[in-house]
C-alpha cells in the first residue's frame, strides 16, 4: 500500500493527555468536570461503547455518570431526566446514547439538551453556530475527521473537498468543518449523478455513507487524503465459518495504492470520536466557568 496510513490511535491518544493536562488544572482549582451518559435499552453495541467512554472519561480524571434505563422507558421520564442533568451543577457534559427505543422521538431529546452541555453537538443551536462560524460544540466524530485531516495537510485552504453522505451527525457538519478552513466542498449522496466522477475531484475525500466498502481505487484522486468514517461488520469466510471483520466505507487496500494518505478501519476515525467527546466535555466544563479551553 503507498498511501500513508493515519493512525487514529495514536493522535487519539496524545489529544487525551493534553485533555488530562486540561482536567488536572480544573481539578486543582476544584472544578472536576462531569461527563452523565444515558443509554436507554440494551442494545448490544450502544452497551459496548458507553462501557469505553466511562473508562476513557475516568482515565483522563474526569467524573463519569451513567443513567441506564430499561428499554421500554417512557420519553417524558427521559426528558425529565435530562431536564435533572441541565440543571445539575456537577454535570458539564450530557450524551445521551443513539439510537434510542423507536417510541422515543430522538429530535425532542436532542432538543431537550442544555446546548451548553450538549457535548455530542446535535443541538440544533450548536448545528447553527457552526454552520454560521459563531463556536459552539461540534459533533464529536466530523471534529476528529478535521484533526486527523491536519495531521498530514494542516492548511487545507483552497483544496478541494468531496464529502460523501448528508447525514445531520457527520456529513453536514464535516461540510461545514472544511467550508470554515476555506476549502471548496461538495457534498455528494445518493442521488448525486456520475458519484465516482465527483470523487476523483477531491483533495480530501470523505466517506460516510455506512455502506462496506463502497468507495473504489477509481473514485481516488491520485494524491488524495481520504478519510474513512464508516464502520461496518461484514462477514470473512478466511477467518473461519460465520466469523466477520471490520470494514470501512471505502475499499482501503485498494484505494491506498492511489490516495496519498488514507484512514485505516479499525484504528482511524473510531479512536477519534471518544477523544472529541472528552475533548468537548473539557471545552464545555471550561466555558461553564469562563474560562478558555486549553484545548484551543
Amino acid at each position: 500500500m503507498a498511501a500513508t496510513l493515519i493512525d487514529g490511535k495514536a493522535v487519539a491518544a496524545g489529544l487525551r493527555l493534553r485533555i488530562a493536562e486540561g482536567v488536572a488544572g480544573l481539578a486543582a482549582a476544584g472544578h472536576v468536570p462531569g461527563l452523565a451518559v444515558v443509554l436507554v435499552g440494551e442494545d448490544p453495541a450502544s452497551q459496548v461503547y458507553v462501557r469505553s467512554k466511562a473508562r476513557q472519561t475516568v482515565e483522563v480524571g474526569m467524573r463519569s455518570i451513567e443513567h441506564r434505563l430499561d428499554a421500554a422507558t417512557p420519553e417524558a421520564e427521559l426528558l425529565a431526566l435530562v431536564c435533572r442533568l441541565n440543571d445539575d451543577p456537577q454535570v458539564d457534559g450530557i450524551l445521551v446514547q443513539l439510537p434510542l427505543p423507536a417510541h422515543i422521538d430522538s429530535a425532542r431529546v436532542i432538543e431537550a439538551i442544555d446546548p451548553a452541555k450538549d457535548v455530542d453537538g446535535f443541538h440544533p443551536m450548536n448545528a447553527g453556530r457552526l454552520a454560521t462560524g459563531t463556536g459552539g460544540l461540534v459533533p464529536c466524530t466530523p471534529l476528529g475527521s478535521l484533526m486527523l485531516l491536519k495531521t498530514v495537510r494542516p492548511d487545507l485552504a483552497g483544496l478541494e473537498a468531496v464529502v460523501v453522505g448528508r447525514s445531520n451527525i457527520v456529513g453536514k457538519p464535516m461540510a461545514q468543518l472544511l467550508i470554515a478552513e476555506s476549502c471548496t466542498v461538495t457534498v455528494a449522496h445518493s442521488r448525486t449523478r456520475d458519484l465516482p466522477a465527483v470523487a476523483r475531484r477531491a483533495d480530501i475525500l470523505v466517506a460516510a455513507v455506512g455502506r462496506p466498502q463502497m468507495v473504489k481505487a477509481d473514485w481516488v484522486k491520485p494524491g488524495a487524503i481520504v478519510i474513512d468514517v464508516g464502520i461496518n461488520r461484514i462477514l470473512a469466510p478466511e477467518l473461519g465459518e460465520g466469523k466477520t471483520r471490520l470494514v470501512g466505507d471505502v475499499d482501503t487496500e485498494a484505494a491506498a495504492a492511489v490516495a496519498g494518505a488514507i484512514t485505516p478501519v479499525p484504528g482511524g476515525v473510531g479512536p477519534m470520536t471518544i477523544a472529541c467527546l472528552l475533548a468537548n466535555t473539557l471545552t464545555a466544563a471550561c466555558a461553564r466557568r469562563g474560562l478558555r479551553t486549553p484545548l484551543a
